[in-house]
């Protein structure tokens, strides 16, 4: 009886469908609840969660737009908190122009010297998604839209994410050292500049030859503005920059194939992932118990 209404009604229920195992891509039975091919679980795993999640990030360099995105909330909250106690910064020059108000950046988790960092650990993520200034934010992203959607091309947007949070935790910890404070992306930006000369370091293919000599302008470039103006952290980068050289060195210039790397590179971009959130937390939890 049943079964007849439903086809009056047009609710006939479809046949079960095979799956595909989200860490390796391989047909299996509809009934199965591990991949048959690579042992992964197909209801539970960091795989499958990161392809129900990808379902909500845009298609392509979706690793970027998400660094994009929470560079930008959490400037947009920085500038409307400064706005609220001081109003909109348009004195003393182009760099000051939608300036943050230093306390406020330090609320948000603004790099310390070291000794208040190692306190608050969170300080070494949160620093390198929180910028200064108007100009601060739309030259950093301006590079990052430049060469990020290259790099996790590369090396697949979980392997990206990881390279580039563990730059940005690099560049801080050796500006803590200085005893510096600081904000900003570019030490975890230069560590992606440090990934490509890697890759093209040794490689004798005019493109890579091409890439190369731009790369070592925009050092150049970079090295030159640290000095010529002040208030930039040449530390950050520095360790940004070292700590990208060196991931390349160790990670293979490719997306993973295997699924042995698929699972190892799931694990990165979870990591990395978790190590961000954690920090918004924890900034959050210190900011409640401060106010």
């Amino acid at each position: 009886m049943q079964q007849k209404f439903s086809g009056v009604f047009g609710g006939k229920s479809e046949p079960p469908r095979p799956k595909i195992c989200p860490a390796c891509g391989s047909l299996v039975g509809m009934g199965a609840s591990r991949c048959h091919q690579c042992g992964a679980s197909l209801t539970f795993s960091l795989a499958a969660a990161s392809r129900s999640l990808e379902r909500f990030l845009p298609t392509t360099s979706p690793a970027t737009y998400s660094i994009l995105m929470l560079s930008g909330l959490l400037f947009a909250v920085s500038l409307l908190a400064t706005i609220h106690q001081s109003g909109f910064a348009t004195g003393g020059g182009l760099f000051s122009i939608g300036g943050i108000r230093g306390d406020i950046l330090q609320r948000l988790g603004a790099s310390l010297p070291l000794p208040y960092n190692l306190a608050q650990p969170w300080r070494f993520v949160m620093a390198v998604f929180l910028h200064g200034s108007v100009l601060h934010i739309l030259f950093n992203m301006w590079v990052l839209m430049d060469v990020g959607p290259t790099i996790e091309e590369m090396y697949g947007s979980a392997r990206y994410l990881f390279i580039y949070v563990a730059a940005g935790i690099g560049g801080y910890v050796l500006s803590s050292v200085r005893g510096h404070f600081s904000v900003g992306g570019s030490g975890a930006i230069l560590g992606l500049i440090g990934v490509l000369l890697a890759v093209t370091t040794g490689r004798r293919t005019i493109g890579m030859q091409m890439l190369r000599s731009q790369i070592v302008r925009w050092l150049i470039y970079i090295a030159a503005w640290g000095v010529l103006f002040p208030g930039i952290d040449n530390f950050a980068h520095i360790g940004g920059f070292i700590t990208g050289f060196s991931l390349a060195k160790i990670m293979a210039d490719r997306p993973p194939v295997t699924p042995e790397e698929r699972k190892r590179a799931y694990a990165l971009g979870w990591t990395a992932a978790l190590i961000v959130a954690a920090s918004v937390i924890m900034m959050l939890i210190a900011n409640t118990r401060a106010s």
